[in-house]
């Protein structure tokens, strides 16, 4: 049995809060001990990835940062590694390369780009996946699948981290995780997103049972590899209180679940600071989850949390 990966927390944020900059917010997570700053791809009110990355990355000395994730069908597998490459270059080696089938209709319906199935998006991922590592790799790459063509191009500026920056992959279904297993260094156990949004239909998905399914398909998938992944997930409630049973109770019908189901969710972090951090261990010991997503309004409120499990 190997031993335990070491805490690690990223905060995800669209944009600065009010009052303070793009750099100033980058400076204060990595301040406070947080790992990675990520960003979403997204196509509403938020900064765009590539670019906030970028400023992030000039921002700071040690921060990381990750996308969480680039929608593969807003842009070309090619065009993509060209970017990643120049970011973890130019960063000197920070980069965490999130890569996503995509999933919010609202962004497909209001740009008019289509959505496919969830099969077919899976599965133009996974060339996307093979695309943009032997592209970062040494060569020329030669492709040939249904979705993709690249004829011998060799891939520049090839990236810092070698052999390549980590790759995370993430859903809530068998299949994109199961494609996660197979392809990535981090694997992110996520609530299913079949609905195209997140409400009270994806709460069944965010139970602790679930999750011990979900891990169950990326073992099944990784074999040997397993081991070597980092297994990561969002929080998406998180919160300091001496009333855990009171929050549940408020909160769990926004969720489809019932108060027991949420306060157990790994997508929720909720009570004292010894118990939130208990819930960090025997979260690590069950699942394997080590690398923690906060959003922008814990990163007050968790900073002890951080404080106290970070590296450890």
């Amino acid at each position: 049995m190997p031993a335990p990966r070491p805490f690690r927390f990223g905060l995800q944020a669209a944009a600065a809060p009010p009052g303070a900059s793009w750099p100033e917010l980058a400076r204060k997570v990595e301040d406070l001990g947080y790992s990675t700053l990520t960003v979403s791809d997204h196509l509403d009110d938020q900064l765009a990835i590539t670019p906030a990355l970028m400023a992030a990355a000039d921002a700071t000395t040690t921060l990381r940062l990750g996308s969480l994730t680039y929608c593969n069908d807003y842009r070309h597998p090619v065009v993509l590694a060209k970017e990643t490459a120049t970011l973890d270059l130019l960063s000197g080696g920070r980069l965490e390369v999130g890569l996503g089938a995509g999933w919010m209709t609202s962004d497909y319906e209001q740009s008019g780009i289509v959505l496919d199935p969830a099969g077919a998006r899976v599965e133009r991922l996974a060339e996307a996946v093979e695309i943009v590592t032997r592209l970062w790799s040494d060569g020329p790459c030669r492709f040939d699948g249904r979705h993709y063509r690249v004829r011998d191009l060799d891939g520049r500026p090839k990236p810092v981290q070698r052999p390549r920056p980590p790759i995370l992959v993430g859903g809530g279904g068998r299949r994109v995780l199961s494609l996660a297993g197979r392809v990535a260094d981090i694997v992110g156990l996520n609530i299913a997103l079949g609905s195209g949004r997140i409400d009270e239909s994806a709460g069944p998905t965010a139970t602790a049972a679930s999750t011990e399914e979900k891990v169950g398909w990326v073992r099944a998938a990784a074999g040997e590899r397993f081991d070597q992944i980092e297994l990561h997930v969002r929080i998406h409630l998180a919160m300091l209180t001496d009333d855990r049973a009171g929050i549940a109770d408020a909160v769990a019908p926004g969720f489809g679940l019932s108060p027991a189901d949420a306060l157990d969710s790994p997508h929720a972090l909720v009570g004292s600071l010894n118990e939130i951090a208990e819930q960090c261990l025997e979260r690590r010991e069950r699942f394997g989850i080590s690398y923690i997503g906060l959003g922008l309004e814990a990163i007050d409120a968790m900073a002890p949390v951080v404080a106290r499990l970070a590296g450890t």
